[in-house]
């Protein structure tokens, strides 16, 4: 089917009703929407449309500003208690164009001034039933998500971890602010999934971004959203990510990553529950939870005044100390057994665990990578197992270079410290892996890994670590 004729398709799906009392209007409204294959229903007063909607699914309602029993406000009011994500257009006169502002404030999507040009109405149409069809594909990728994330659980039996559960368990039911904080790889994005899942805004929409990832300049509008022609290549408005985790919850995720002008503008919105958009004039009024995380120091940051104390405070109503892997003992085996039989079924290999010398050894492991680290460890040794237990010479497998077969692991002298182990493991890999693998392996930053090269001596004017 070529794209015309799935346009098509998509629009005798499509159900319009047009609220409008000029009998002569309202036929050329159905007349050019029909046309285009729209399913029509047409009312002369707001009452009756209410009606129309509890009556059948409607794709989307266009309304004239002046009805005889109430206003396009209203009934964008109106309709809005009955289906939030419903898109409404406002029809109104040029007189009227505040009101067409108000009526954006209020929710709907767009406004028409009439009389209209009958391609820029249609356009109009087109483009508020496709974003709606976005929503909606967008809502059952998340709930497919929710679903593949239900077995991702915080796993472990060690006091840190019963305390997370703990914290958890309490703070979830409640609209409090969270600030998640620990190591890198040490899951904090799955304990702030864990109080979403377990919260009241559980249905709702779980939106993560991580502010370390994104340039400042291009957060602002992908956080606030921007209005159309706020910027060079601003061709159509945007609603941002607070909004889209309107009704349920915003993961912050590297939130003392975030640039001063910002800090300010967030503090605004946990303040005021309001969102002005990049370029706009008008605020959104949002009903967000917002959990953040951070794996530096926010207090020592607000002491430096690279962090804002009274954003500080507002983001850490409860705090929520994630442990490192190394703190957490016995956790690590029944971590490694979990990952073993998730990625075993994955794969459809027949693994049943890992062996006594392996488990023996992750647990004298430091971890650098926390989490991450193992389960990346995991992976990459089921995968290449031929054997259904994973033993140390398995995992020697996963570590070796090409050409060249490493002994298996044993346990050391004395326990390595995290920088013994972060210096062996650049001075074994820092020819087979870029950087940015062995950061990432490693859980540092690119430019903490420089640095250390520099000081150990290990940066090389031939051919050194492998470039990206």
């Amino acid at each position: 089917m070529n794209v015309a004729a799935e346009r098509v398709e998509a629009a005798r799906r499509d159900r319009i009703l047009v609220i409008d009392d000029d009998p002569g209007f309202s036929e050329v409204v159905q007349m050019l929407l029909a046309g285009e294959g729209y399913r029509t229903e047409m009312t002369a007063t707001v009452r009756d449309g209410l009606r129309a909607i509890h009556a059948g699914a409607v794709d989307l309602v266009i309304t004239d500003l002046k009805l005889p029993d109430a206003t396009g406000l209203d009934a964008i009011r109106g309709l809005r208690e009955i289906d939030r994500d419903l898109p409404i257009i406002l029809m109104t006169s040029y007189s009227s164009v505040e009101s067409a502002v108000e009526a954006l404030r209020n929710g709907a999507v767009d406004y028409i001034i009439k009389p209209f040009d009958n391609d820029d109405f249609l356009h109009a149409v087109a483009r508020a039933l496709n974003e709606r069809r976005m929503r909606r594909e967008n809502a059952l990728l998340k709930r497919s998500l929710r679903k593949a994330y239900a077995d991702r659980r915080i796993i472990g039996e060690s006091a840190g971890i019963r305390r997370v559960h703990d914290l958890v368990r309490k703070v979830a039911p409640s609209d409090a602010n969270v600030l998640i904080w620990g190591e890198s790889g040490t899951g904090k994005e799955l304990v702030a999934r864990s109080i979403h899942r377990a919260s009241a805004r559980a249905e709702g929409p779980f939106v993560a971004i991580n502010c370390g990832a994104i340039p400042s300049e291009l957060l602002e509008s992908e956080l606030f959203g921007h209005a159309k022609g706020a910027f060079t290549g601003a061709t159509h408005a945007t609603e941002g990510l607070i909004r889209e985790a309107h009704g349920g919850t915003l993961f912050l995720d590297e939130i003392s990553e975030l640039a001063p002008p910002l800090q300010v503008k967030l503090l605004r919105v946990l303040q005021d529950r309001e969102v002005r958009p990049v370029g706009a004039k008008h605020v959104f009024n949002v009903d967000v939870r917002f959990l953040a995380a951070t794996n530096r120091d926010l207090e020592e940051l607000v002491g430096s005044g690279q962090f804002r104390e009274d954003l500080f405070y507002r983001l850490n109503v409860i705090g929520i100390h994630v442990p490192a892997l190394r703190e957490r003992g016995k956790d690590v085996r029944l971590l490694a057994d979990y990952f073993v039989e998730a990625y075993a079924r994955k794969l459809g290999k027949k693994i049943r665990g890992i062996g006594d010398d392996l488990a023996a050894f992750l647990e004298r492991h430091p971890w650098p990578g926390n989490v991450r680290e193992l389960e990346n460890l995991i992976e990459r040794a089921v995968i290449l197992s031929d054997s259904d237990i994973l033993t140390c010479a398995e995992l020697s497998d996963t570590l070796s270079t090409p050409g060249s077969r490493r002994a298996a692991p044993s346990a050391p002298d004395r326990p390595l410290s995290v920088e013994e182990y972060i210096r062996e493991t650049v001075s074994r890999y820092q020819d087979r892996y870029s950087e940015t693998e062995l950061a990432r392996l490693l859980g540092i930053g690119r430019k903490a890994l420089w640095t250390r090269r520099r000081q150990w001596g290990l940066l090389r004017s031939g051919r050194s670590t492998r470039q990206d």
